[in-house]
């Protein structure tokens, strides 16, 4: 029979559900919230999941649009809710799920439902490619991503203001569902054509840095820019480079005036180090979904040096060295071993390096950041031991990370 997942974070419902099913003779696994959720179905794709909508760390719809957008909703998801809205079973259907159950759930009604789902096909093709939706737990990501979405709501074309590190990809597909058509303009080497718009209704066009398309795609760039709004289109352009520096390189100045008139700067991959662990994470399950790589996941180790990387390529640089790494690894945890054949070992030299001409209360700053990240990756984390390697109080200790701005370690405080 089937493999169930249920999530409700009421052991009551989950119990009765768990027995039903089980009745039935199908295999049941239980979450009590989303947490849970997540790890089951990370190890392995259920048949079906039963999913409840209020949980109290991560709602149910958020849950669903996580899966959804990070590649891993190819499973039917019945929601459940015993105080749910029309309007929330219309946006979970949107979202992906196949039906709606209100709580108390009827014994006929929730087999038919299990029924129904089961009776569906798998879902073909390739994930969608991941968006800024698939990163719920990244404050800065969230704060972008529903930046981005104000602005689209009154601006067909957005410029991405980008340097070393940048995450304007990952942006630029956050623009519009993640089912929406994709045309990367530095991709087309012929003129394009009104029967290609058409097909792109409703999608999104991209450039990830003005100064390296050539003067044909400058006219591609040009002759959608006439059209977006006939088309249904957004344009999100990425730079690095002023409009200056673009008419320099030939850029025509009345293009740039309205490429330029609603920007917006990311945050780099050194701007959000700290979420750097859980983009890789998300990229690999993604890339598992996908079938590009073997199913594999991350050590704790394997992580910390992946954060402590400085990814001038940016985004898609992470996502090669993840995938690389993920090809080239023979056991299914992903080492810290595993990560430095890819990334090679940490330049200390070049990671210490402060610049001198800034004012000696913050150079002293940035020292003691780099001094304790240094020492937290050492311990992996253990406050004990970096306690008694810094000479300093704990309580002092946890008081000066707060300062910096430092994560204090999760991990066991054993010596």
């Amino acid at each position: 029979m089937a493999n169930i997942l249920i999530v409700d974070d009421e052991m009551g419902i989950r119990e009765l559900l768990s027995e039903i099913l089980s009745d039935e003779g199908h295999d049941v696994v239980l979450a009590a919230n989303a947490a849970a959720a997540r790890a089951a179905r990370n190890a392995a794709r259920p048949d079906l999941v039963l999913l409840d909508i209020w949980m109290p760390d991560t709602d149910g719809i958020t849950l669903l649009k996580e899966w959804a957008a990070n590649g891993q909703l190819s499973m039917p998801v019945v929601m459940m809710s015993g105080h749910g809205t029309i309007d929330t079973a219309v946006e979970a259907t949107r979202i992906g799920a196949i039906d709606y159950l209100e709580k108390p759930i009827a014994l006929q009604k929730l087999l038919a439902a299990v029924k129904r789902g089961l009776q569906r096909p798998a879902t073909p093709g390739t994930p969608a490619a991941l968006s800024l939706a698939a990163f719920t737990r990244s404050v800065p990501l969230r704060e972008l991503r529903r930046r981005i979405e104000q602005i689209g709501e009154n601006s067909r074309v957005l410029l991405l203001k980008v340097g070393a590190g940048s995450i304007a990809e990952l942006a630029a597909r956050s623009v519009f569902s993640a089912n929406a058509h994709w045309i990367d303009l530095s991709q087309l080497h012929n003129p394009i054509d009104i029967a290609q718009l058409q097909a792109a209704h409703g999608g999104v066009v991209f450039a990830g840095e003005l100064a390296r398309l050539s003067r044909p795609q400058q006219k591609n760039l040009a002759f959608i820019l006439e059209r977006l709004d006939r088309y249904d289109l957004r344009m999100v352009v990425a730079t690095d480079h002023s409009t200056e520096g673009l008419q320099r390189l030939g850029w025509d100045e009345g293009l740039l005036a309205r490429l330029f008139e609603v920007s917006l700067v990311p945050p780099s991959l050194a701007d959000i180090r700290d979420d750097v662990p859980e983009l890789a994470a998300q990229i690999l399950l993604h890339l598992v979904e996908a079938g590009e790589v073997p199913r594999h996941h991350f050590s704790t180790g394997a992580l910390n040096a992946l954060r402590t990387h400085p990814w001038p390529g940016g985004y898609a640089e992470l996502r090669g060295a993840v995938k690389s790494i993920a090809l080239g690894t023979l056991e299914e945890e992903i080492a810290l071993a595993d990560v430095r054949r890819i990334i090679g070992q940490p330049n200390d030299s070049a990671a210490f390096a402060l610049p001198l001409d800034q004012p000696l209360r913050e150079a002293r700053e940035a020292f003691e950041r780099m001094y304790f990240e240094h020492h937290l990756r050492l311990e992996g984390g253990n406050m004990t031991r970096l306690a008694e390697k810094s000479g300093l109080e704990r309580t002092h200790l946890y008081r000066k990370l707060k300062q910096l701005g430092l994560q204090a370690g999760r991990r066991s405080e054993e010596a």
